[in-house]
């Protein structure tokens, strides 16, 4: 498998685990017991039923067809956005939970930046009774108010980054030093396809659960399970990891990653990793990430809370160099207008997310017949505060 992650935590060049000694047990218990548990029968099961009867899975795989008949070809929609908790992460937080249980963990703690992992990890953590704490940049408690609520209505104790551009890689940061703090009795529940390994993979097995479905869907609906073009947003990349998962072996299948050109690639405004970024290490893993001349992070730029990411999973950077995936952004303006047109083609508001990836069809060619699969990530509830300011509502 060549897009599989290697007995060292590595995709290609891309990946490891570098952490500090003192994060070493943490790492390794986890590493040593995630696949028995993944793989486990108890496990498995506990899973697939909480996926099913708790967060709504299968979510449908639905066929646009004002969409379709704008840009060609037959666009069908994952909606990711109809899952408990209104995006993806839900998948990955039932999942981890469950795996923190079986390791005997008591304490929860989580980053985000959209609020949505934040939400999801509250939700998870309320019905398994677990003490959750959510580091969240004081920029982003401040543009994702809606979601900050729910997260203390959930029982979670919100606790702000003050540090650097106050966001997401501020969150990460603070959610790593309490961890390092509190190596016995806590869990980091990442939220990305990020971080020192195991957590790319994992995280990224649980999100599989979407291109899983999506196989047995196109089955379903066009006859043949594999379609022409998948398309997903890509911050860190989890529900981009999870919709190509099951496709990354079938060279058919053209993979479209979408990251937020904020302002423009060229403006300094920016969170298009692979564009400008350059191998480096980032939050205990090898991967491409804004960077300067001297090593020093760049502060990422994108309307969305959840992209504005300087770096990338090192499977993402891994598919980018190899070329198995092709990358490509869409600024602030053109993720707007994006989710404004699929609002009132289809009546389907999408989280700024999602409309990174719906921007790209008017940038690529669509053939009649192809069969084209966006990944919509998360529902628009959480960004209704950027929309009526920016597109005047």
């Amino acid at each position: 498998m060549k897009y599989s992650v290697d007995k060292n935590g590595f995709y290609g060049d891309f990946g490891g685990a570098f952490i500090p000694e003192l994060l070493y047990p943490n790492v390794k218990e986890l590493e040593d017991n995630y696949i028995d548990i993944l793989e486990s029968e108890e496990f498995i099961t506990e899973y697939k039923g909480l996926l099913k009867d708790y967060v709504g899975r299968p979510s449908p795989l639905y066929l646009a067809k004002r969409l379709s008949a704008k840009y060609g070809g037959n666009i069908y929609l994952k909606r990711e956005d109809l899952n408990h908790t209104g995006a993806h992460k839900i998948n990955n937080t039932v999942g981890q939970i469950l795996l923190a249980k079986k390791l005997g963990k008591k304490r929860i703690i989580a980053e985000t930046g959209a609020g949505q992992h934040g939400v999801a990890t509250a939700t998870v953590c309320a019905l398994m009774d677990l003490e959750c704490i959510v580091y969240m940049g004081e920029i982003d408690i401040e543009r994702q108010a809606p979601n900050v609520a729910r997260m203390k209505m959930l029982g979670a104790e919100v606790r702000p980054a003050t540090s650097g551009s106050k966001t997401l890689k501020d969150a990460t940061n603070e959610a790593i030093r309490d961890w390092i703090n509190n190596p016995l009795d806590t869990y980091y529940l990442i939220g990305s396809v990020v971080g020192p390994h195991p957590y790319p993979d994992l995280v990224t097995r649980l999100q599989s659960v979407i291109s899983e479905e999506m196989k047995k869907q196109l089955k379903e609906k066009t006859g043949k399970e594999n379609p022409d073009k998948i398309i997903a947003c890509v911050g860190g990349g989890s529900n981009a990891a999870g919709a190509f998962y099951h496709f990354l072996e079938d060279d058919d299948v053209e993979l479209i990653a979408v990251e937020a050109a904020g302002m423009g690639v060229d403006t300094g405004e920016t969170a298009a990793t692979t564009k400008m970024g350059t191998p480096g290490i980032i939050h205990g893993s090898k991967t491409l990430l804004m960077q300067d001349e001297f090593g020093q992070i760049t502060e990422p730029y994108s309307i969305s809370a959840g992209l504005d990411y300087p770096g990338v999973g090192p499977l993402h950077a891994h598919l980018f160099k190899t070329k198995r995936g092709r990358f490509l952004n869409a600024t602030d303006r053109e993720a707007l207008e994006a989710a404004r047109e699929l609002t009132l083609l289809e009546g389907i508001i999408p989280a700024l997310e999602s409309a990174h990836a719906l921007a790209v069809l008017s940038k690529i060619e669509i053939n009649d017949s192809d069969t084209i699969v966006v990944n919509l990530s998360g529902r628009g509830d959480k960004d209704m505060d950027t929309f009526q300011r920016e597109l005047g509502y």
